[in-house]
């Protein structure tokens, strides 16, 4: 399958996305949303904002894992990545979140 959103909801109702690449592995979680619509547009913001490099917030945690996280114009978090075993690795999953970013399709499993 090639890559895509996934809409699911949470245990409380909410409403997220991941951004699956064509293996399946996720390279992008969303924060949660109150509707499907605010999902939707997240999703939209991913879309504008993923071909940017400079809209990636590169980190590490306390054990010094690399992970990403993506940020719209205004600086406010789309999404983040799972953590990383290496710096080269992230800069891997930027790389697929950038290219599957503006045209993965939608999988609304939120019924």
């Amino acid at each position: 399958m090639a890559a895509h959103y996934v809409l699911t909801k949470s245990k409380d109702g909410q409403v997220v996305f991941n951004l699956k690449a064509a293996n399946g592995q996720i390279i992008l979680t969303s924060e949660r949303y109150t509707t499907k619509s605010a999902a939707e547009k997240g999703i939209e913001s991913v879309r504008k904002n993923s071909p940017l490099d400079e809209r990636f917030e590169r980190r590490e945690n306390s054990k010094g894992e690399p992970h990403f996280v993506l940020k719209a114009a205004n600086a406010q978090e789309i999404g983040r990545s799972e953590y990383y075993s290496s710096a080269s690795s992230m800069e891997n999953g930027v790389e697929s979140v950038k290219t599957n970013g503006p045209v993965a399709t939608v999988v609304d499993e939120t019924a």
